[in-house]
């Protein structure tokens, strides 16, 4: 169908919220569109909840129901699904507002040199409060998601609307438990593919004290473990896009990795410290100056968990401070 908008959700235990951010499709004022609910094997009643939803809408709902894999996984399947020319990846914590569709599609109308469409973003605390002002750099004009994506993931996951496109070329979302959502990314911005940009909200991300992840509870090591392989591939992506460290954004990055590299150690993760370490030098291009050095002489005279704890703790007593 030309212009079909597939919206995909995947969902883990959230009856509730999967209620809103579904019904936050359905009154989009733009068609057609289809909504393809993942649910990524919830133990509560939450798929019995879709399961009315669709009888409701059943040509509006697709519902699919898989073990628990995480968010990306269940984004994947939800993506081989979508018959759209738009995907528009929507967490179920989150809620669009009507015009979403009209407006980005429009832009993306007018502006046929670009692939993805987005716009501002509002914030919204767990006490249900938020101001008028947009989230990250949503109310920023930018052509390109390189190099800034590689300083930070700019948006959310519910701000872009994507042409099925660029999804198609951009292949699957990988099994990644965390920061899955920045590692596509920065392999859609290896693309060099053009952005328009709304100047209208069209979203709004909810906070919450729940894990804001679709997947059940996964512990620190394995989150440490998802982010250091995230942290790999984005850099992949970026030097495949042409980035050096000349670049400033290059320079946040590799300060990130040396940091994070730090909280592997810490944690007892002693390869993906010496990963992300290496990774900080050649991202920072001076491999080989001071600070790197003395790093390296203390973590092989008292340990990588045990420097890695020592500089946590530093980073502690400084934030107190």
């Amino acid at each position: 169908m030309s212009g079909l908008v597939s919206a995909i959700i995947p969902v883990f235990n959230r009856p509730a919220q999967i209620i809103e951010a579904v019904v936050s499709v359905l009154e989009q004022n733009y068609r057609p569109l289809e909504i393809i609910v993942v649910d990524d094997g919830s133990t509560d009643e939450t798929f019995a909840v879709m399961q009315q939803l669709k009888a409701q809408y059943p040509l509006l709902i697709k519902l699919l129901q898989t073990v628990n894999r995480g968010p990306g996984l269940a984004r994947e399947a939800g993506r081989q699904l979508a018959g759209g020319d738009y995907i528009q990846y929507l967490d179920s914590d989150d809620v669009l507002y009507s015009n979403k569709f009209e407006l980005q599609i429009k832009a993306l109308e007018q502006n046929p040199q670009c692939q993805i469409a987005y716009g501002k973003t509002r914030y919204r605390t767990e006490h249900g409060t938020s101001n008028s002002a947009h989230g990250k750099r949503t109310g920023e004009r930018i052509d390109t998601m390189f190099p800034s994506f590689l300083a930070s993931r700019w948006w959310n996951t519910l701000t872009p609307l994507y042409r099925r496109s660029v999804c198609d070329r951009v292949g699957p979302w990988l099994d990644l438990k965390q920061e899955e959502d920045w590692e596509y990314d920065a392999r859609v911005a290896a693309l060099g593919i053009k952005l328009c940009f709304v100047d209208e909200f069209v979203c709004e991300f909810r906070s919450h004290s729940e894990d804001r992840l679709s997947q059940a509870q996964i512990n620190l090591c394995t989150k440490l473990r998802s982010i250091a392989q995230a942290r790999q591939l984005i850099y992949k992506h970026a030097i495949e896009a042409g980035l050096d460290p000349t670049f400033s954004e290059m320079q946040i990055f590799s300060r990130s990795a040396f940091h994070l590299a730090r909280q592997c150690g810490a944690a007892g993760l002693r390869n993906e410290s010496q990963k992300l370490f290496a990774l900080s030098r050649r991202a920072s291009g001076k491999p080989n100056k001071k600070e790197y050095l003395f790093y390296l002489l203390f973590a092989q005279a008292i340990g990588w968990r045990f420097l890695g704890q020592l500089c946590c703790w530093g980073d502690r007593i400084k934030i107190g401070k």
